[in-house]
């Protein structure tokens, strides 16, 4: 009897285990395993999509090499200014209160002032043309110290080899006038270089739609002073209006140099700065990085390493310019 009772025991282990094995276990709601939040970046620009999508997908691919990749395991959250500088306050603090992981401020200085002002805890990935330090962004280039970090692009140093191309461009007394930019965080040292340079002021209010009228008033003020070349800032709403300034440079037959190769894509004569492509690369491999547990503090800001000058042959030609040897040598890319 004790063996038939251990047997029916052993048989009815086996038919509950069987059962169990095919029946859908169901949680309580409460005990449901919970998946890890996807990390969230704030993406704050100045501009607009349109003209900056190539660097995008440069910050995309960026990120991609530090193992992140949207939609898959993070996601961006865009705000674009569409050149209305006014209502970055109000983007930066939009993507503060979503509670977003990291943002990015690309764009000018002023993108990256916004979002350090909207948050002292959120890290800050910029990507800016001035020394950010001056702006109070970091407290060094080596080591940051605060929630802010990333590149800084332009200088003064680049100014005066975008100048001293210029002057090797045409004759050497050849007036020559800046399209400068009328932010306040960078006007100051173009408003020292100009001085220090003899050149003509060109001024235009930045920050809000580009006004036509506007743009060719100034150009034609500036010949009328005795302008015969043209030297353009590196002004994120300069660059979203590259086609009128390309235009009136041609209109007015001004030979320029411009900071960005999208200038001479877009028919300008020269463009030299560095490689903004690989500067927006880079500001994504620093999200990742900060994504995966890095402090802003400790991440170094970095200074360009790529370079490239960009020479429009077609433009070159229509201005009856004779392009230097020791310029053809130096050239990284021409446009036909």
């Amino acid at each position: 009897m004790l063996a038939l009772s251990g047997e029916r025991l052993n048989m009815r282990r086996r038919d509950f285990i069987a059962i169990l094995g095919g029946a859908t276990v169901t949680w309580p709601v409460g005990a449901q395993p919970q998946l890890p939040a996807m990390p969230v970046i704030g993406f704050l620009h100045s501009a607009s999509r349109e003209p900056f999508a190539r660097f995008v997908a440069a910050f995309q691919e960026g990120l991609k090499e530090t193992g992140y990749v949207e939609g898959q395991n993070v996601k961006i959250e865009f705000r674009w200014a569409e050149g209305r500088e006014h209502l970055l306050k109000t983007l930066a603090a939009d993507l503060v209160d979503r509670h977003v992981t990291l943002i990015v401020a690309a764009g000018g200085s002023f993108v990256a002032l916004a979002a350090k002002a909207a948050t002292l805890t959120i890290p800050v990935v910029f990507v800016i043309g001035s020394d950010p330090v001056q702006l109070g962004l970091v407290t060094s280039f080596s080591r940051p110290g605060g929630n802010a970090t990333g590149l800084t692009l332009e200088s003064t140093e680049m100014l005066a080899k975008r100048l001293e191309m210029l002057r090797e461009l045409v004759p050497r007394d050849t007036k020559i006038a800046m399209l400068k930019s009328s932010v306040a965080t960078v006007e100051k040292f173009e408003t020292e270089f100009i001085e220090q340079n003899h050149l003509i002021a060109l001024k235009l209010a930045v920050g809000k739609e580009s006004d036509p009228t506007e743009y060719e008033n100034q150009f034609a003020a500036a010949v009328k002073q005795g302008a015969r070349a043209l030297l353009v800032s590196a002004d994120p709403f300069f660059t979203n209006s590259r086609d009128l300034i390309v235009g009136l440079a041609a209109k007015h037959a001004l030979p320029a140099l411009y900071p960005w190769r999208q200038y001479a894509a877009s028919g300008g004569l020269a463009s030299y700065g560095p490689n903004i492509l690989e500067a927006y690369r880079l500001a994504g491999g620093y999200a990742g990085r900060l994504l995966k547990g890095a402090k802003p503090a400790d991440l170094p800001v970095q200074l360009p390493t790529k370079f490239e000058l960009v020479l429009n042959l077609k433009s070159a030609k229509l201005l009856g310019l004779t392009v230097p040897r020791t310029m053809y040598a130096r050239v990284n890319e021409y446009i036909e």
